[in-house]
């Protein structure tokens, strides 16, 4: 068996700074947002203060399972604790969905029995939040492309940015138009961006945890270059999989019944499925035969 690997550097640990101002700013105006809507009696600014609690929670898993990530391996966790990063997503997404669940009781309650509220501290309230949020999401906004970590701490800053404007605007009708609905129509709108910005977080982490193939990559065509490389005959027992939010791996055992020169074929196919796939752990197993004792129970 050949075995060759190319680490890639963990990109949520190059955003320490981005996580440490992003939960500090979001902390401070979670406060505000807190007092601001017991004062004023706005369910929109508690509901959008508990869906920003539940993102610095979110933040604090992710900043975390970043910094386990880049623990060395040991004889107990060989990977290291990659997959940290993983489970943080994971945990993220869920807590945003119980989130949703709270907002909603709170929401209908006040929708059908509307309680007065003062629309011009709404406005301003929020007004900082638009400008907090989207300051936050700027941090991210580099790193959102390679790490479902950084893309979710992203997603959700830009929701909360989106959010925060929708509360500024009803507080503005309510100023207006004395229409109490609006506060909590306005959560239940929230309600539903918060769902809709986590269910492709919630996919994808809860996907990567059952070590299923990575979004953007499809076994198919590992599996036709793989069979492609002259002197292959065959290509089996072939599994890709995340090792954390920026590695993937893939393991396969190719038959080739005149295995010379086995080491400069693997250097080839670690660096072509890496190039190609961006898959930076290769694992190969060469054999001589289909038959052989070691694949009696082949899978793909």
């Amino acid at each position: 068996m050949e075995h060759s690997h190319n680490h890639s550097n963990n990109i949520s640990a190059s955003f320490n700074k981005a996580f440490g101002y992003g939960i500090s700013l979001n902390i401070i105006y979670i406060i505000v947002e807190v007092v601001f809507g017991l004062m004023v009696n706005s369910m929109a600014l508690l509901a959008d203060a508990g869906h920003n609690f539940s993102d610095v929670l979110g933040l604090i898993l992710a900043w975390g399972a970043a910094m386990l990530a880049q623990k060395s391996p040991t004889t107990k966790t060989t990977y290291g604790l990659r997959k940290s990063t993983i489970l943080a997503a994971l945990f993220n997404g869920i807590l945003l969905m119980i989130a949703v669940g709270g907002i909603s009781i709170e929401a209908i309650r006040k929708l059908i029995n509307p309680e007065p509220v003062q629309g011009a501290t709404m406005m301003i309230v929020a007004g900082v939040g638009v400008i907090i949020n989207a300051a936050t999401a700027l941090l991210f906004i580099k790193g959102k492309e390679k790490d479902i970590n950084i893309k979710g701490a992203y997603l959700h800053m830009t929701a909360d940015a989106g959010v925060s404007f929708g509360v500024v605007a009803a507080g503005f009708l309510i100023y207006l138009t004395n229409w109490l609905w609006l506060d909590p129509a306005v959560s239940l709108l929230i309600v539903v961006v918060i769902t809709i910005s986590t269910w492709g977080l919630l996919r994808d982490s809860f996907m990567l945890s059952v070590d299923a193939v990575p979004s953007g990559i499809q076994l198919e065509d590992v599996k036709k270059y793989l069979e492609a490389i002259p002197g292959v005959e065959e290509v089996h027992d072939i599994h890709i999989w995340g090792m954390s939010t920026t590695e993937t791996a893939l393991t396969a055992h190719l038959v080739i019944p005149t295995v010379n020169g086995t080491d400069e074929i693997l250097k080839n196919i670690c660096k072509e499925v890496n190039d190609k796939f961006e898959i930076a752990h290769c694992t190969i197993q060469f054999e001589r035969s289909a038959k052989s004792a070691s694949c009696t129970q082949r899978s793909i």
